[in-house]
């Protein structure tokens, strides 16, 4: 008790000198700025140091957060809707789900088709993939190119699944627009009519639109976002970071591969 009394004064000097100090910086902010002047070099060492330490300490509060949300995901999964005519690539009856929310015109969507190839052969019969369409507005060719997906489906699930490959095989003829995608049907012989016919219709724009707010929902702004099994990846990750999820998975007792 007697430090604490003995320490009271000293306390209030310094406490006094702060505001004094603060109460000059505002009456004269010249005397930072001239310090400042004095010193650039120090100043600007110390400014980034400060900076970086900041960054730092936001990216590990980032990371703990997807820390968080991640094991939350594999105790409450997000539950995608998988409509009664969905092509599924796969097996139907997989374990493992894996649901995308995809761009066709999207540079990282394209290495994602990559990476989803690998996993349908690395875990074959035991996962099923849907393709769903997120296209975004700065991508002029991508809403018409779902649109065309969408239409070749409703004709032939077969076709559809190699219009979708030979897109992303070839995407920078996507910039072509319609005529890219016009040949592409053709080649694939599908009804050329009808196409045209489906491809503004509600059926499609509707389904197109499904998917849309369901990524929405889901948090997915960029492109492109996955759920394998209810749990989230947002990115183009390589098949190492999806093999993660399914090893603890099958920890968790969650599929029994």
């Amino acid at each position: 008790m007697k430090k604490l009394l003995l320490a009271i004064p000293f306390l209030l000097i310094a406490c006094n000198s702060e505001k004094k100090i603060e109460e000059a910086l505002k009456n004269n902010p010249d005397i930072l700025l001239n310090v400042i002047k004095e010193h650039p070099k120090k100043f600007i060492d110390t400014l980034n140091e400060a900076v970086k330490v900041a960054q730092a300490g936001q990216a590990k509060e980032r990371e703990e957060e997807e820390r968080k949300k991640l094991e939350e995901s594999y105790e409450n999964p997000l539950k995608p809707e998988i409509r009664d005519d969905e092509l599924i690539r796969g097996n139907k009856n997989g374990q493992l789900v894996l649901v995308e929310y995809s761009d066709f015109e999207c540079p990282f969507c394209a290495r994602g088709y990559k990476t989803v190839l690998t996993l349908l052969e690395k875990y074959k019969g035991k996962i099923k993939f849907v393709y769903k369409h997120l296209p975004l507005s700065f991508h002029p060719q991508a809403m018409i190119a779902s649109q065309y997906y969408e239409a070749i489906r409703m004709q032939s699930e077969d076709k559809a699944i190699k219009f979708h490959d030979a897109i992303y095989e070839d995407q920078r003829s996507l910039q072509k627009g319609e005529t890219f995608l016009k040949a592409e049907a053709k080649k694939l012989k599908v009804d050329m009519n009808k196409l045209a016919k489906d491809i503004k219709s509600d059926e499609v724009m509707n389904r197109i639109k499904q998917d849309q707010a369901e990524a929405a929902k889901f948090g997915f702004q960029g492109t492109p976002g996955f759920l394998l099994n209810g749990v989230p990846v947002k990115g183009a990750y390589p098949v190492s970071h999806f093999e993660g999820i399914v090893q603890e998975l099958k920890k968790r007792g969650k599929v029994n591969l």
